[in-house]
């Protein structure tokens, strides 16, 4: 495969007459799924109840989702490159709907578990060819601009879904959250199939199936070792031996990707330092944005007694100021001036000044949570956007689909481990203060157990204290990632001068 042949048959040259429109369409699929990666968050006391989910089988809701995604993600990109990214598109609608019918009827926690890790699947399909699609149809001087406008969705989708899962379970029971994406589905589906053209390179790489199989066995052994550490004990065989496996495997899959001719994850990409440098920042920021917002609703509703629906509208600020911030054009215009290296340190210093303001000030009210969480988005609304036009424009055009799969792909891993991570720091720390408690691993059961209000008193504080130190556990990895991107991004462009810095 030539990059001429390539170019020639993927897309038109020049801008698509329907660009904008047509963006607006994949954003609306997009805003779809990402909506479904946090909007589960707010009901973690409603499956407590209902479901008798333990803490575990709440991460597992989460992770089931996450994993599958991110284990699909650079074999549908393949796919998207070689069969079409709007038939993609459409297959990965008609799954995540499907999904998320299954999900709201769900009967139990292991029902639910599945009917997630059903829709990962088709969430794999879409994430993998929306940004591709932004690609394709925006030349040089739009794209920056259609990026941060996908950006922003991408934020909005990702802050938005406490709120609407609060104002659903104000109303509704549980299964709501997931059967409201069926219209919505419907919607960017007929849209879909309307407005959006058809893209592909015939002779693109073939789909590594074997390569998708390694990285999903590999990072489920990895991330189920660290929510099981907390119940299990860290040197126990029920964690040690996952661990061990999924560290192998994902070894396996490195050499095997270095080995094929068509690898679902080229390992030369990391040799282009603009990559390593913007894929470490997304990994980082994931990992603290998607560990800290699945504390966040905790801390609002066990912590601060708030209800669903209040704690959801709490967390509105956050993606107030993403939207308002890049609609208003702040970040695509700072970019060229500070160039990426130091946009993305300045963004993502003040996302981890965000969390630690929560952390260490929210605790006894609102008002410092509302600081963190303007702080948090003004940085999300910096950095996400010169993160990905970093990632995108260290990949060849030809490889649009890879590109956006591995683009989601580390993100996807980097949420995915941030919940099991961060919730599993919570878990330990709440476990440590609360010896011998029955039910220590989960806050409502604890509560349940206690004996008397002074019991109680002392188990919600050491909840409380639990948060406190997972959140900040997140701000430093939040501030190490934007330190370590922008050094590596400086450093790339400084051995290659002629390349643009934004």
């Amino acid at each position: 495969m030539t990059t001429t042949t390539a170019q020639h048959e993927q897309a038109p040259t020049g801008r698509h007459p329907q660009r904008w429109l047509i963006l607006g369409v994949i954003c609306l699929a997009q805003l779809t799924v990402l909506l479904d990666n946090t909007i589960l968050s707010v009901a973690i006391p409603s499956l407590n109840r209902e479901l008798g989910a333990s803490a575990t089988d709440i991460q597992w809701m989460i992770n089931a989702y996450s994993l599958v995604q991110s284990g699909l993600l650079l074999t549908a990109g393949n796919a998207a490159d070689r069969y079409g990214r709007k038939k993609l598109l459409v297959a990965g609608l008609i799954l995540f709907g499907i999904g998320s019918l299954a999900a709201g009827l769900a009967q139990s926690s292991g029902q639910l578990i599945a009917a997630r890790a059903g829709m990962g699947v088709g969430g794999a399909l879409l994430m993998t060819t929306i940004l591709a699609v932004v690609v394709q149809i925006f030349d040089d001087t739009e794209r920056v601009k259609a990026i941060a406008l996908w950006s922003t969705v991408s934020s909005l989708g990702f802050a938005a879904g406490p709120l609407i899962g609060g104002v659903m379970l104000d109303h509704f029971w549980w299964g709501a959250i997931f059967l409201i994406n069926i219209p919505v589905v419907a919607l960017a589906l007929t849209a879909v199939v309307a407005l959006v053209p058809e893209s592909k390179n015939p002779q693109g790489e073939r789909p590594d199936l074997l390569g998708a199989l390694l990285s999903t066995i590999g990072m489920t052994g990895v991330v189920y070792a660290i929510i099981s550490g907390p119940e299990h004990g860290w040197t126990s065989g029920q964690v040690l031996i996952p661990a061990a496996v999924g560290v192998a495997v994902l070894a396996a899959f490195a050499v095997w990707e270095l080995r094929i001719p068509y690898p679902m994850l080229d390992m030369h990409f990391f040799r282009n330092r603009r990559f390593i440098g913007a894929v470490a920042g997304s990994i980082l920021v994931a990992f603290g944005m998607g560990g800290s917002l699945f504390l966040l609703t905790q801390h609002l509703q066990f912590v601060l007694g708030y209800g669903p629906l209040d704690a959801g509208l709490r967390t509105a600020p956050l993606a107030l100021t993403i939207v308002a911030l890049n609609l208003t054009g702040v970040g695509p215009r700072l970019l060229p001036k500070l160039g990426t290296p130091l946009t993305i340190a300045i963004g993502m210093a003040l996302v981890s000044a965000g969390l630690a303001a929560i952390a260490l000030l929210g605790g006894d009210g609102y008002g410092g949570m509302l600081l963190g969480l303007v702080v948090m988005g003004a940085g999300i609304a910096l950095s996400m956007p010169a993160m990905a036009n970093a990632i995108m424009s260290a990949i060849p055009p030809e490889k649009a689909g890879v590109g956006a799969g591995v683009n989601g792909t580390l993100a996807e891993f980097g949420n995915g481990l941030g919940v099991a991570v961060l919730g599993a720091v919570l878990n330990s720390r709440f476990a440590v203060l609360v010896p011998g408690v029955v039910g220590a691993a989960s806050l409502p059961a604890a509560l349940a157990a206690a004996d008397g209000s002074a019991e109680r008193e002392r188990i919600s504080d050491a909840f409380a204290s639990g948060l406190e130190t997972s959140q900040l556990v997140g701000a430093v990895a939040v501030l190490a990632g934007g330190l370590l991107a922008a050094l590596l991004l400086r450093r790339a462009e400084n051995a290659d001068p002629a390349r643009p810095a934004a």
